[in-house]
This record gives structure tokens, sequence and C-alpha cells, in this order.
């Protein structure tokens, strides 16, 4: 078996006297550290930097004025060394050693007896990354990545179970049944009320668990995520969290494989979207599948394309979870208008031309009825179509018909931020014809608008259609 180079251990230092040596920035972030844990700090050198004088003139760090003094060390538990003279981090450390004081010298661990880890703060709970000093800018990418799986909530959680411990094992005598009542602390209604910011709920549904006399399972919890356009690296932290967290996932048809290859290994995987006149599960399904996976005691995750509430059907879904009493959260997503736009170069707002977007689906012949094409069809605003590819000639119809010029640019976005992205470009009059001579398919997003000129020379991802396409050939023939 491996030695371990590094013995870990969490230490104490609330109230204990500690020293730092060295005036800059260096050792104004160790000092700091020190007083997040409690610790007294006494910080020796001949000048302070900014960030030292200010915590001395607070009172927060006592200030040994000078050279460095071997008696400095006297009565302290342990020391760090950061200077930048490797000589004098040397005797500080000889010091120490001598004295045995546990001793740091900042980035260099032939010299130090301890080193500081990589740290995720969620006090009550702290997690501490070492590579043994070989390597620590390997320790703070792990730490980063980590760090994106616990839930920012754990240290309130932590810290209200710490405050009910007594009453847990007084209620909970048997071990089997206590370490299934801290599972549902941490899966349960009680950590999604604290992500939700709501504590004193959080609180109150501790005490009523506590109070209740049946062992029966308690309820699970429902989360509506959006896993944004397709590209894996836009998920959002709570995204990914959730996906880490889940029993049971139900998911739309367009979520990309390498979105769910993030999830939870033994995580069940139910599809239950549609793709654009394929069959497709209903929305009462949907409800059912949520209620019961919910009232099982199983986390849930509804994982939408996009973001759960623009043309997600979120809303009706979050209200039938709330009708029936299931514990719910919503986490947004990177809608595809804001990531069709941001992957083909085209600003949604401008203020030379566009003061304001507009949000349009064109699903189906009713949502189309519907919509105020003359409202639509002014100018100075960016409009951003869903689910609008086998509705393109009506769309340009309505609004040339009701006032939009008919040479006003359009960039018509295809997987947008997949790595098989295409943006068609061109003008309103044009776009069936083009869309039809590229075979575009869903899903696309059309951005409509003056705006959406700017692709043709600021697009930077994937394939460029149209136009400024067609003409490259003929300019290379020219030169």
């Amino acid at each position: 078996m491996r030695s371990m180079q590094l013995y870990p251990l969490f230490a104490d230092l609330s109230g204990r006297p500690v020293l730092v040596v060295g005036g800059g920035d260096v050792a104004a972030r160790k000092a700091s550290m020190l007083l997040r844990a409690g610790a007294t700090v006494t910080v020796g050198a001949p000048v302070l930097g900014p960030e030292l004088r200010e915590l001395v003139q607070q009172g927060r760090v006592a200030y040994r004025d000078g050279a460095y003094q071997p008696g400095w060390q006297d009565g302290t538990w342990l020391v760090v060394a950061a200077t930048r003279s490797r000589p004098l981090n040397s005797r500080i450390a000889a010091d120490g050693h001598a004295r045995q004081r546990l001793v740091n010298v900042v980035d260099d661990p032939a010299l130090s007896s301890f080193q500081v880890p990589a740290v995720i703060d969620r006090s009550p709970l702290l997690v501490a990354i070492s590579s043994s000093g070989v390597a620590p800018v390997l320790a703070r990418r792990l730490r980063e990545r980590i760090e994106s799986l616990i839930d920012p909530a754990l240290g309130s959680l932590l810290q209200l179970a710490q405050r009910y411990r007594a009453r847990i094992r007084a209620r909970y005598a048997d071990l089997g049944t206590r370490r299934r009542f801290y599972d549902w602390l941490h899966d349960g209604p009680v950590n999604a009320s604290l992500r939700a910011s709501q504590p004193l709920h959080a609180e109150q549904q501790l005490v009523a668990a506590l109070a209740r006399h049946d062992e029966s399972k308690p309820q699970g919890s429902v989360a509506l995520v959006g896993a944004g356009p397709g590209d894996p690296g836009l998920l959002t932290l709570h995204a990914l969290r959730a996906l880490n967290e889940a029993d049971v996932i139900l998911h739309d048809e367009l979520i990309s494989p390498q979105v769910l290859d993030l999830a939870r290994r033994d995580a069940v995987q139910i599809a239950v979207g549609k793709r654009g006149g394929g069959t497709h599960t209903p929305q009462e399904t949907i409800h059912a599948l949520l209620l019961e996976h919910a009232q099982a005691g199983r986390r849930v995750v509804r994982l939408k394309g996009g973001d759960p509430f623009v043309f997600g059907r979120g809303g009706e879904e979050l209200a039938f979870l709330r009708e029936h009493g299931i514990a719910c959260e919503v986490v947004p997503g990177i809608t595809a208008a804001l990531a069709c736009a941001a992957y083909s170069g085209v600003p949604l707002t401008h203020r030379d031309h566009a003061q304001s977007v507009r949000l349009v689906t064109a699903h189906c012949q009713q949502s189309l009825d519907t919509l105020d094409w003359a409202d639509l069809a002014r100018e100075r605003q960016t409009l951003a179509v869903y689910m609008g590819v086998a509705k393109l000639e009506e769309i340009t119809r309505q609004l040339v018909a009701h006032g939009r010029s008919a040479s006003t640019p359009f960039a018509l976005v295809e997987n947008g931020s997949l790595p098989t992205q295409r943006t068609l470009v061109g003008t309103l009059g044009e776009l069936p014809a083009l869309a039809t001579r590229h075979a575009v398919r869903a899903p696309a997003l059309l951005i409509l608008g003056e705006v959406a000129a700017q692709a043709e020379s600021s697009h930077w991802y994937g394939e460029l259609l149209g136009a400024v396409a067609a003409k490259a050939p003929a300019l290379a023939n020219a030169a």
C-alpha cells in the first residue's frame, strides 16, 4: 500500500495564537483565512501592505513591527512564513521545527510541516483537497469541479441538523431508521426550502417530521431544470447538482446525450418529449409520472430544453405540483433565443436598431392565429421565433402584409450551440426559399430584425449559409 505523504486533519484554531510572518498580499490572504477559522492572528513584518494595515487598524490582527525575531514564535500553535526571501523563510521554518510548531512556508513544501489545502467552505461542512504541495493548481481545479456539485444550501442544512441532533437521536434510536431520516432531510422538502431561502419553513418541516408517529416514507421532490440549448457547457451549476442528485429524470426528446451523460449513473431516465410532427407524451401523463415518483419518495428532475418557463410548460407543471403538495424548485436554463443569438454573433438588442425583444412561438396554426401581427411587424424590435420552421411561409406572409419590410434581415439558427449548428442569413422576403434550399430542420430559431444583419460579420460558431456564404467563391475567383 502506498504511504500518504501528509496526514489529513482539521485543526481547531478558535482563540489560539497563530503567527504570520510577512506583510504583503500573500500574508494578507493567509491572515484572512486564519481569521475566518477564529484564530488569534499576529502578523510580523517591517512594512505592511494596505490590506494588513486595515486589519491592524480594525484591531482584528496584532502587529509586530520590525525584522523577524525567533521569539515571535513563543506561545504560538502554528506559523506561516509568507515573505519573499527563501533564506528568511528557511530560518523561520527551522526555528518553528525546533520549537515543535506546525510551519507552513508558502509555495515551498520542502520547508513546510503542513500544507494549506484548497478548501470548499460550506460551514460547518469543509472539504479540503491537497496535492501534497506537488501541484497546487491541480488541487485548485479539482476544488472548482467538486464545488460545483456541492449544494450551497448544505451548510444551512447541517447547521439545522446540528441544532436538532439530540431530538433526532431520541426520535430515531434505531441507527438504520436514523440514517433514512437523514437521507430524507437531505433529499426532501427541508433542503428544498433552504435552497429557496425559506429557513423558517424548513425548520417547521423538520419539526413536523419529528412529531410524526408513523414511519411512512416521506414524499420526494421535483426540480424543474432548464438544460439550455444543448451544449453541456451552458448548464448552470444548480442544474448540474440536480442531475447528480436525481433518482428519476423525465427529459425532453431534444435533450442532448452529452447533457444526459452528466446525470447520476443509476438515475432512471424517461423520455417524455417530442419532435415536431412525431409521437409525444401527453402533458397529463407527464404530470402523473411526476406525482407518482415524488410520492414514492424519489428526487425527480423534469429536464427541459432551454428554460422551463419559456415555452416549456414549466408553469403548468409547477402549478400541478404545488396543487398536490409536492416540494419543488425551478432551475432556470439558457433559453434558445439567448444561446442562438450569442452563438451566431447577433445581439438581441442594439441602441441603434432594437430597443425591445419579442419571444414568439409558432408551434401550430392556433398559436399563429392568436398573434398580433401588426404589433410584431413594427420596426426597431427583434423577433425571436421558436418552433417556426414548418411555418416560415405563413410567418413571412403575415409580417410583410402587416408592414414589415421584405428587406428586413434574418438569421435562422439550426441546432444552436451544438457542433452541427448552421446559421442561415438573408432577408425576410427570401426566408422561405432559402430555408427550403438549405433544408433547414427543427430545432431552429428565427431571429428577425435589423440586428440579424450582424451575423454576416460577427458569426463565429458553426457553418454560415446564405448570401454571405454564396459570395465567398465569387470573391475567391475574382482574386
